[in-house]
């Protein structure tokens, strides 16, 4: 059919550019203030600031009208206020204590699991599971626009909503 298709997956993650969390740092106006390694991947935990300081409910109306989707947080304090915020974008709820070793407020990610509310609680970090497809979606369409730009290589984001 004279198709092809190219998928690079953790590349994507930690680019600096065009990578899953440079863009959703992007998308969600992030200050970002440091990488990390992690598991073995330089630069694959982000950490930064929130544009302004929030509470947990005006954060999570923030990031459901920024990534049209409603995002399950675990273990919030009514009236405390959030601006440190630590991301992995996709699967990665398991980097909750390296993120909350960190010092940050937030640790945000794409999907939780079970054991994710009581880690969230332990380590006194809001947890925030924003989706693993609407974490992920913005690093891809980053990558086609830079090719077609430099190469004029036709591409096509096809966008197919996941509710993970």
């Amino acid at each position: 059919q004279d198709i092809n298709l190219i998928a690079y997956h953790l590349p994507l993650d930690v680019h600096p550019e065009l990578g899953n969390n440079a863009r959703l740092a992007k998308v969600l106006g992030l200050k970002v203030t440091g990488q990390h390694r992690i598991s073995g991947v330089d630069g694959l935990l982000w950490q930064g600031e929130l544009a302004r300081p929030m509470e947990a409910e005006a954060l999570a109306a923030y990031l459901s009208d920024s990534l049209g989707r409603e995002p399950l947080l675990l273990g919030a304090v009514a009236g405390k206020v959030y601006q440190s915020i630590a991301w992995c974008t996709g699967g990665a709820q398991g980097y909750l204590p390296q993120a909350a070793a960190l010092g940050v407020d937030i640790y945000l990610s794409g999907e939780c699991s079970e054991q994710t509310y009581h880690a969230a609680i332990e380590e006194k970090t809001l947890y925030v599971s924003a989706g693993h497809h609407a974490t992920e979606r913005y690093g891809v369409q980053a990558l086609g626009e830079k090719l077609a730009a430099e190469f004029g290589i036709e591409h096509l984001y096809v966008e197919l909503d996941n509710p993970v």
